[in-house]
């Protein structure tokens, strides 16, 4: 009968770690600069840096697949003495935008992300990929512009602990409607998709919390 016990309880403590390890669901603030390319910077993204900041959920479907929802602030800005281009009758534009910013993407991890059993070579960090469809807002001198978005990027994650996970970002954000800088068609050229010069750009780094542990049956999760 002890004997039984101890091996349950052995059994029990081995499993443990695989069980408190596995959580769907994260949740946390994101913080960090914000750049912008078109019509008035077309060489570096971060010459003019803004500053954006938001929050994001994400699913963790399993250890390479996740899918994430963001919401963020940013600040981008430009102008033309920057670039060597020059506009017709020798014109001048500057800029400054505020951009609220909607994301659904899906990310890849390039390894398992986690922790658990050693068999199962779980990696505490991991590079990622990550892309998908996003919706913009924009304020400028201009007036209102609202546009779809596709975001596209890479980043890294750390599982610092049980719960905590760390991350940074790097995604580049392409728009539609050639109008977050309030500028467009500067050479008298109506812009189109493959005319639309605009885009944006986050890094950013994150915390999150883990919650919402997986269903566990017999001691395995599914």
């Amino acid at each position: 009968m002890k004997k039984s016990l101890f091996i349950a309880l052995l059994f029990l403590l081995a499993t443990l770690p695989l069980a408190a390890q596995q959580y769907k669901y994260e949740v946390g603030p994101t913080l960090g600069i914000s750049g912008y390319l078109g019509d008035v910077n077309n060489s570096n993204v971060f010459k003019h840096p803004g500053v954006t900041g938001g929050g994001l959920f994400r699913y963790a479907h399993n250890s390479r697949w996740a899918f994430k929802a963001t919401l963020n602030y940013a600040s981008i800005s430009g102008d033309s003495k920057d670039i060597e281009m020059k506009f017709p009758d020798e014109e001048q534009y500057h800029f400054s935008s505020s951009l609220f910013d909607l994301g659904l993407t899906a990310e890849f991890n390039f390894l398992n992300y986690g922790r658990g059993p050693a068999y199962k070579k779980y990696k505490a960090i991991s590079p990622y990929m990550v892309a998908g469809v996003g919706f913009v807002f924009a304020l400028n001198d201009v007036g209102d512009q609202a546009s779809f978005t596709i975001p596209i990027g890479i980043g890294v994650k750390y599982k610092y602990k049980e719960r905590i996970d760390l991350g940074f970002e790097f995604t580049m954000r392409k728009e539609f409607s050639d109008r977050i800088d309030g500028l467009s068609d500067l050479f008298g050229i109506k812009h189109s998709f493959s005319k639309n010069t605009d885009w944006y750009s986050f890094a950013v780094f994150s915390v999150t919390y883990a919650f919402g542990k997986r269903c566990i049956k017999c001691n395995y999760i599914e």
